[in-house]
């Protein structure tokens, strides 16, 4: 079981949002790193994706001690059904995240499950830059 979560849009903690606030007392910030995967603006949050090129989504990682309730609590906010992946809004998989000094740490992340449409591609990468830039 993974002990490392990964969060690249809203539940980052400049959001504060209600449901990581659940989770928030129960996670220790560890830094910033990137994932590979390409990274949409959906409207009200964004989606990551994975690929096999050089792309990279930037967020923040965070070690928890009590895996368990934090991943089931993230699961219920991301629209994650373990049971039903292909269902899913999100799927939830391990990655390897890059962590700014270069450690290589794994951690759960949330990869979009659905239908881009006409979302507009972030190029950056970074949700927060993207925001601040609008």
């Amino acid at each position: 079981m993974g002990d490392h979560v990964f969060f690249y849009g809203t539940l980052m903690a400049p959001f504060n949002r209600p449901g990581r606030q659940r989770v928030t007392p129960q996670l220790t910030f560890k830094g910033r790193g990137s994932i590979r995967a390409k990274l949409f603006d959906l409207g009200i949050y964004p989606a990551a994706v994975p690929t096999e090129d050089d792309s990279k989504v930037w967020g923040e990682i965070y070690e928890t001690n009590e895996p368990l309730p934090v991943l089931s609590a993230l699961d219920e906010i991301e629209g994650y059904r373990p049971a039903e992946p292909d269902r899913s809004l999100y799927t939830r998989v391990l990655a390897d995240v890059t962590l700014e000094d270069g450690h290589v740490q794994q951690a759960w992340t949330y990869f979009y499950n659905a239908p881009l449409g006409r979302a507009e591609r972030i190029t950056s990468g970074d949700y927060l830059e993207h925001l601040n830039g609008r």
